[in-house]
C-alpha cells in the first residue's frame, strides 16, 4: 500500500503583503510617495511662474509650505520609514558614507541611506528658507526690497542645486545597488534586505 504523502502547512502570509510582487517588501507609504512627486511638480511649475505668473507662483509657494508642514509631522508620527528617527544621523557618520561611495564599498540600507537622510534634511531647510523670503516679498515692510528679491532668487538656485546632487545620489545608488530607486518612489516597494545590508539604525 502507498503511504499518502504527508500534508504540509501553509505559509503564512499577511493581510497587507498578499498583494505584493514576489521578493519585494513595503517601504514608502502613501503620504511619503504622494508628498515626493507633488513637491516635484510644485518646484518645476514654480521655477517656470517666476516673473511671469505671481499668482500662480505664489500659490505653489503656499502649497509647498503646507506639504512641508505634513512632512515634518509625518516625520515624527508617521511610517517607520519616514520618520527622522530611521534617518537622521550624525554628521561623522555622512561622510563615512560619502568615504565608502568613494571606496565603492557603502552599505545598502532599505530607507534612507546617512548622505539621503542628510539631503532630506537639508531640502526641508532650504525649501523653508525659499517659502519664507518668499513670503517676506509680499509684507509691507519688504515689498519691493531688492535685497529680498535677491536673496529669495539665491536660494532657489541653492534649492536646484541640492535636486542636482541628489538626483546623482540616487542614480549612484541605483547601479551600485541594482535597484531602481525612482521606481521604488512608485510603487513604495524594494527587495528585502540583504544579508550584507545595513540595519538602517542611525548612530
Amino acid at each position: 500500500m502507498q503511504k499518502q504523502a504527508k500534508a504540509t502547512k501553509p505559509t503564512l502570509q499577511s493581510h497587507s503583503d498578499a498583494h505584493l510582487p514576489p521578493r519585494e517588501v513595503r517601504v514608502w507609504d502613501p503620504l511619503v510617495r504622494v508628498f515626493h512627486w507633488t513637491l516635484v511638480a510644485c518646484f518645476v511649475t514654480a521655477w517656470l511662474t517666476a516673473n511671469r505668473f505671481e499668482d500662480l507662483h505664489s500659490t505653489i509657494g503656499y502649497t509647498v509650505a503646507v506639504l512641508l508642514g505634513l512632512r515634518i509631522i509625518w516625520g515624527f508620527v508617521g511610517a517607520p520609514h519616514a520618520r527622522f528617527t530611521d534617518f537622521v544621523t550624525s554628521p561623522a557618520r555622512v561622510l563615512r558614507y560619502l568615504r565608502d561611495i568613494a571606496l565603492g564599498k557603502e552599505a545598502r540600507y532599505l530607507g534612507h541611506n546617512p548622505a539621503g537622510g542628510a539631503m532630506v534634511l537639508a531640502l526641508i531647510v532650504a525649501l523653508g528658507g525659499l517659502i519664507f523670503t518668499g513670503w517676506l516679498m509680499y509684507t509691507d515692510t519688504y515689498y519691493g526690497d531688492d535685497r529680498v528679491a535677491e536673496l529669495h532668487g539665491l536660494i532657489a538656485h541653492g534649492v536646484l542645486g541640492l535636486i542636482g546632487l541628489h538626483l546623482i545620489g540616487v542614480l549612484v545608488a541605483s547601479l551600485r545597488h541594482r535597484e531602481n530607486l525612482p521606481r521604488a518612489m512608485i510603487t513604495g516597494t524594494k527587495r528585502p534586505p540583504d544579508t550584507h545590508d545595513s540595519a538602517d539604525s542611525p548612530s
